[in-house]
């Protein structure tokens, strides 16, 4: 038993020896610590210091960038406007609506000439009737520069049954711009010829949508953020090409003594002036000139021929006094022709007051000073894109007694004849007005002649229902999907 505990004690002895051994590394390091402490104190004040001295240097840039963007975006006298961040500009102004509304808005606190920024792009924009007409017609010259339009410089782009009336209006309409370009018309049944109007209906609603807005408001930060924006592109691409095969068709079968058509002749003249490096006819302006015709003259006919129909079923009243004076001045016998329009005052004042609600292109197409502009006590630099919003003269005030509502008496005098409006301008003014202005006020009045002569407008929903306000407003206000009966009458 003795030599037992023993050799306990001797375990214990041994064991406490060793929890000593370990514990004197512990102890050194702890010395270290405290030896270490002023040294590590001082590494910690100077990456403290560095820390300051990095924060204070990158506030000291962005105060320089901002006021070089200040300086970079400001000029003398530049019309009034909010306040532009660096990148986006007004963005964020811009970007919670309607882009039309929201200028109106900013209109009613900067005043009829002011200025915003999409992104970095500076736009001086000109609201109401009386800046718009002084830009366009009293100052032609210094306002007749083109302008950007991001969504698209990319390419620079059943019987009696109720139905959606967009794909045959769009035909009809576009077969009549075919047989001046293309010299040919397309089968209604062409599957082709139906695929080319689905994108350019689809372009016009992706230009009009908040994305394709924001596209516009701030083009170099969304070429980078994915979306449907990037549709746009593609979709003109493809248009490009269908115009392409079109004009390679035209030039195996050319004659050039006897031109058929807008590209035959474009063709001739290109080959008249193919020495000449710094003329206008070449491949590229004959392909981006023909899109330009090819679309504007389908898709702003068509859509203002969609918003005639819903208004007049929407107003049945109106509808029986075209019905009336078309039945007076044409009657049944013979289809409508171009001598009717003067003897047809009220059908005429229908026509532009049909125009004027529709407002198919509000934004107008972005213009440009061609040099250093003086315009209403400011200076416009050369260069600055311009946008003559024609939402505001069409809907000024001003000019109309009521301009919300359709009232075909804004176009009528007191005898009942037809009184033309200098504020009607739907499709713009002064040196860059839309080329087809004659070919569309005369399609608009033909086409809604011949169909109102042989047939009532019909609608499976109550006229009080039918909402006529656009489903999308931007590049272009489009009317919301309805459908409607043709009746013999």
């Amino acid at each position: 038993m003795p030599s037992k505990i023993r050799r306990e004690k001797n375990y214990k002895r041994k064991l406490r020896s060793k929890e000593k051994e370990n514990q004197e590394p512990t102890k050194i390091k702890s010395s270290e610590k405290k030896k270490n402490a002023p040294e590590q104190a001082t590494l910690f004040s100077i990456m403290d210091l560095s820390g300051a001295v990095t924060l204070f240097l990158a506030i000291c840039i962005c105060f320089i960038f901002l006021l070089s963007w200040r300086r970079k975006n400001t000029c003398n006298n530049l019309p009034p406007g909010p306040y532009p961040f660096p990148f986006i500009g007004n963005a964020l102004q811009l970007s919670g609506g309607e882009v039309v509304q929201i200028l109106q808005r900013l209109s009613k606190t900067y005043g009829p000439v002011f200025t915003v920024y999409m992104g970095s792009r500076r736009v001086v924009v000109l609201w109401g009737y009386e800046a718009v007409k002084e830009a366009l017609v009293d100052q032609a010259e210094e306002f007749s520069g083109r302008g950007k339009l991001p969504s698209n410089d990319g390419v620079f782009q059943g019987c009696e049954m109720p139905f959606d009336p967009t794909s045959i209006l769009s035909q009809a309409v576009s077969n009549v711009i075919c047989s001046i370009t293309f010299g040919k018309r397309f089968d209604y049944e062409d599957e082709k010829f139906h695929k080319l109007l689905h994108m350019m209906n689809e372009t016009f609603i992706h230009m009009s949508s908040f994305w394709g807005q924001l596209q516009d408001v701030l083009p170099n930060v969304m070429r980078y953020i994915p979306g449907p924006h990037h549709n746009v592109q593609k979709l003109l691409e493809n248009l490009l090409q269908f115009i392409s095969e079109r004009v390679k068709i035209s030039q195996e079968s050319l004659d050039a003594s006897f031109p058929g058509d807008f590209i035959e002749c474009f063709l001739i003249k290109m080959d008249q002036e193919k020495g000449n490096p710094e003329s206008y006819f070449n491949t590229k302006n004959l392909l981006t000139t023909v899109l330009n015709l090819f679309f504007a003259g389908t898709e702003t006919v068509s859509t203002t021929l969609r918003f005639a129909f819903l208004l007049l079923l929407k107003h049945p009243e109106i509808t029986e006094k075209l019905h009336k004076e078309i039945d007076c001045t044409i009657g049944r016998d013979r289809f409508p022709n171009a001598e009717d329009r003067s003897k047809m005052p009220f059908t005429e004042a229908v026509i532009h007051e049909i125009q004027r609600i529709a407002n198919v292109i509000p934004m107008n197409v972005p213009h440009s000073v061609t040099k250093d502009t003086q315009f209403r006590g400011h200076l416009i630099p050369k260069g600055t894109d311009v946008f003559p919003v024609l939402w505001s003269v069409l809907q000024d005030p001003s000019q109309f007694s009521d301009p919300a509502e359709f009232n075909p008496q804004h176009f009528l005098d007191e005898k009942g004849w037809f009184k033309k409006r200098d504020a009607f301008m739907p499709f713009s003014a002064g040196k860059r007005i839309c080329l087809g202005d004659g070919l569309a006020r005369m399609e608009l009045f033909l086409f809604l002649t011949s169909i109102l002569q042989n047939f009532r407008l019909n609608s499976p929903v109550a006229p009080k229902e039918i909402d006529v306000s656009p489903k999308a407003t931007g590049f272009a206000n489009v009317p919301r999907s309805y459908q409607l009966s043709f009746i013999a009458r």
